[in-house]
């Protein structure tokens, strides 16, 4: 049995998070143990993991401000539990796992990078610090994982030279995501939509990488050429408290057709109501999850050229530049122009490209593999 901790900033709702839960609950548990920790002590994705058998420590840490207590108990639990791999997830736990790892001699070290060519500027200054000296020691991980060829391009741009890369993209489980009628009518007549109103979709957290303000813009240029459009926004804090979205909304006369759901827990129901997903980010994206879930449920998509959203995409899809709400819209019109018969042969299309290289149950072999191979070194 090879057991593994691994050790995340947070377990919110983000695409690290999802992938992590992804991951633990088709593992094969005959031969991998282990636990979750946490640093902060709050995410809607704790019980998730609990569900699972699997145990979760949390840490206390505050966002933005360390803590030697909690890096203390993330010592203590190191040191009971004695893994053989600790696998850490995002740049703030890729440094403490280093230091952890060294302290209580865990054999062998993973880190795990989720992103591509971040803009430091719309985050802390201490985000950019600890990106910058994870750069200098990242040749001490045994291996980085990282979830796209984009980001491991971007991330050796920025210094990081590691003993060994491993490219492991997000996985999706196609038989949670698939098209389902019966939930495209329902979440239309839950939307008051009409079956034949065109309805585009944007699932992402309210963050700066996500770009709400190009989706927006580029929805209402759309609604000038089609005014018979509804868009459908979906994410943590993409809610009627968000003041700032609100009046983005109102300034661009959008707010008969924008719909704000808030974060769901059935986005796989949601995404089967879309005539066209879109992803609108700026920056940032490593293997969007949002992406390879919209095709997988038959939704052609429409995508930034953002991390390698292009190469997930492939031919079922339409790419456009990033931060540009007339290039989006154009996409969106295109994808419209073709009819309801032709989105329906790209939508097949899309699904198959998941099934065929982005399957849950491969990519979850891709991490088995490699732990095996780790363990096997640490044997040896």
């Amino acid at each position: 049995m090879i057991k593994i901790v691994h050790l995340i900033t947070s377990l919110e709702s983000g695409g690290a998070e999802m992938m992590l839960v992804k991951l633990l609950t088709a593992i094969d548990r005959t031969r991998f143990d282990g636990c979750v920790v946490a640093m902060t002590d709050h995410g809607r994705l704790i019980a998730a993991i609990q569900k699972l058998g699997i145990p979760v420590y949390t840490l206390g840490f505050r966002r933005g401000v360390p803590s030697f207590r909690g890096f203390l108990a993330f010592l203590r639990i190191l040191r009971r539990e004695r893994p053989h791999i600790l696998q850490t997830w995002l740049y703030h736990a890729d440094l403490m796992g280093l230091a952890g790892s060294r302290l209580c001699a865990v054999p062998r070290l993973a880190w795990n990078l989720r992103s591509s060519h971040v803009d430091m500027s719309c985050y802390s200054r201490l985000s950019g610090v600890v990106l910058r000296v994870a750069a200098r020691l990242a040749r001490w991980p045994d291996v980085v994982v990282v979830n796209s060829h984009a980001g491991q391009a971007s991330h050796t741009s920025l210094g990081y030279h590691p003993r060994k890369w491993s490219i492991i993209p997000n996985g999706f489980d196609i038989k949670r995501y698939r098209p389902d009628r019966d939930a495209r009518a329902s979440v239309r007549r839950e939307l008051a939509c009409d079956p034949d109103t065109p309805l585009i979709g944007l699932v992402a957290r309210y963050d700066p990488m996500k770009d709400h303000a190009t989706f927006l813009q580029a929805a209402a240029l759309l609604r000038r050429r089609q005014p018979n459009i509804r868009f459908l926004l979906v994410g943590r804090d993409v809610d009627t408290d968000n003041r700032a979205l609100i009046e983005a909304i109102a300034t661009l006369g959008l707010e008969e057709v924008v719909s704000l759901l808030g974060e769901r827990t059935d986005v796989s129901r949601i995404m089967t109501a879309l005539d066209i997903f879109s992803l609108s980010s700026a920056f940032g994206e490593g293997s969007p999850n949002v992406v390879g879930e919209a095709m997988a449920c038959g939704v052609p998509c429409v995508v930034t050229d953002v991390g390698d959203a292009a190469r997930i995409v492939g031919d079922t899809g339409t790419i456009v530049p990033p931060r540009s709400p007339e290039s989006l819209a154009d996409g969106w019109s295109r994808l419209l122009a073709l009819g309801a018969d032709e989105r329906a042969r790209l939508g097949v299309a899309a699904r198959r490209r998941i099934e065929v290289d982005f399957a849950l149950t491969d990519i979850v072999a891709r991490y088995e593999h490699l732990y095996e191979e780790l363990a096997a070194g640490c044997a040896g």
